[in-house]
């Protein structure tokens, strides 16, 4: 299927996403933005590994020069990777730090609690961004939508799709084109269906901005992976989304053989070749995917091949969320370990809890990715349950939309754990959190 014909979008000297490039793969950093030296080593790994864009947190204004220094530094080095400031909440910041960058991550309804101050915050974030020429990602999560929009149309793909269009309107009304979009969520059929929706809304109106795609907090290992494929391969196949990420729980350098496959592989695989580790017909065959981790060493006890793995996932997990099929056949002669998780990313059965992790960035204050694989080690006999582990309370209770349970990093050792959005216990200290939040969800079965 064809993609999707949209604008280009220009981010630095020379990198165009959408309007029919390549698709653009991207990472972001998990290292603090005020270590400057380590921001910018992690950048030169993830440029020199393959990233396009390089996305960096930028907590407040004060970190506004960081950027500024590790940008010097890279172009210093001859890197020339454009980068993303990643803003929540604050207009004043995206505000400063837009000259800086090439392009800014924002989600405008986030701006201000009053939904005509957001709007005029974010006009004023507009010209800064016209005037330097820097590209905007207008990206809208599930579970963080305002009040002003799920008042009236509740936390669905529908009010994801209507949020979008808003700040797009606006966009087109102030002759700024220079924009990319996305609807990112855990839950791929929510996920999905957002996207759909999006793409045919903008369609309609005649004016078309490339699409970012991601299933967020998707995890880490074996699930992480075959989730991000499953939700992300769905849409290229149907011609939507011209860049990517994977979001893992694990050192963001894992993430670019999982995006650079999918790319390499964005038009459907012919059902003769899944697990073969063959090329999609059209397209060049990928080089091999690392192992994912599982140890220290990137190795796994049993299990599929990476290539099997993912292939599986490209093929069978965009039939199993359009309903094309209920099961995976046997003859696709894949392991029933690899059926329950594509299943299962894909919503159709669930053989284990459900986990929302996201990937850790320079907000996250603990070690997301020990912490992730423990809570994950302690709660797997619990089948049907969802629970996240997030890096950060600027947007972990927003961002678990979905779970039953919630692990939230407050910084300085402690945690809130959360039951159905609602925080029950605070301040809890880093060592007794994983305890704590078992004994919660054994009293709640009792």
């Amino acid at each position: 299927m064809a993609r999707i014909e949209t604008l280009p979008v220009r981010v630095g000297d020379s990198l165009v996403i959408g309007a029919g490039h390549p698709v653009v793969v991207q990472t972001m950093c998990n290292t603090h933005t005020s270590d400057v030296e380590a921001t910018v080593a992690q950048t030169l790994e993830l440029a020199a590994a393959g990233a396009q864009l390089v996305r960096i947190t930028v907590p407040g204004r004060q970190d506004v020069p960081h950027v500024a220094e590790i940008k010097r530094r890279l172009r210093e080095a001859g890197c020339r990777v454009p980068l993303v400031a990643d803003i929540h909440f604050s207009s004043e910041t995206a505000i400063a730090v837009a000259p800086v960058v090439e392009k800014v991550r924002i989600n405008p309804g986030n701006f201000h609690p009053d939904h005509e101050e957001a709007r005029r915050q974010f006009a004023r974030f507009l010209e800064v961004c016209k005037e330097h020429g820097t590209a905007v990602r207008v990206g809208l999560n599930h579970g963080s939508l305002g009040r002003y929009i799920t008042d009236r149309y509740g936390n669905t793909p529908h009010a994801m799709a209507m949020a979008a269009m808003e700040w797009l309107e606006m966009c087109i009304a102030a002759d700024f084109l220079n924009v990319v979009v996305s609807l990112k969520a855990s839950n791929t059929v929510v996920m999905v269906e957002a996207y759909r929706e999006l793409a045919k809304r903008m369609q309609e109106r005649g004016v078309v901005f490339p699409m970012h795609l991601g299933v967020t907090e998707a995890g880490g290992g074996d699930s992480g992976r075959i989730k991000s494929c499953v939700g992300i391969a769905s849409l290229l196949q149907e011609g939507i989304g011209d860049t990517i990420r994977v979001s893992l729980t694990e050192p963001p350098i894992n993430e670019l053989p999982v995006a650079q496959y999918l790319a390499q592989r964005s038009i459907p695989v012919s059902e003769g070749s899944a697990g073969e580790g063959s090329a999609a017909a059209g397209s060049v065959a990928p080089d091999p995917v690392p192992a994912s981790a599982g140890s220290e060493d990137g190795s796994r006890d049993a299990g599929p091949s990476d290539t099997e793995m993912l292939d599986a996932a490209i093929l069978w997990g965009p039939k199993l969320l359009k309903r094309e099929i209920d099961e995976i056949p046997a003859e696709a002669g894949l392991s029933e370990y690899l059926k329950d998780e594509i299943m299962q990313a894909a919503r159709r059965r669930f053989y284990k809890p459900e986990y929302i992790a996201c990937p850790g960035c320079g907000r996250t204050m603990y070690n997301l990715q020990e912490t992730f694989e423990e809570v994950q080690r302690r709660t797997a006999h619990l089948k049907g349950l969802v629970i996240a582990v997030m890096g950060c309370i600027v947007n972990g209770p927003g961002e678990m939309a979905d779970a039953d349970w919630g692990y939230v990093g407050e910084g300085g050792g402690r945690v809130t754990i959360y039951h159905k959005s609602e925080p029950v216990l605070r301040h809890i200290p880093d060592s007794e959190a994983i305890d704590r939040l078992l004994e919660l969800i054994e009293a709640d079965k009792a």
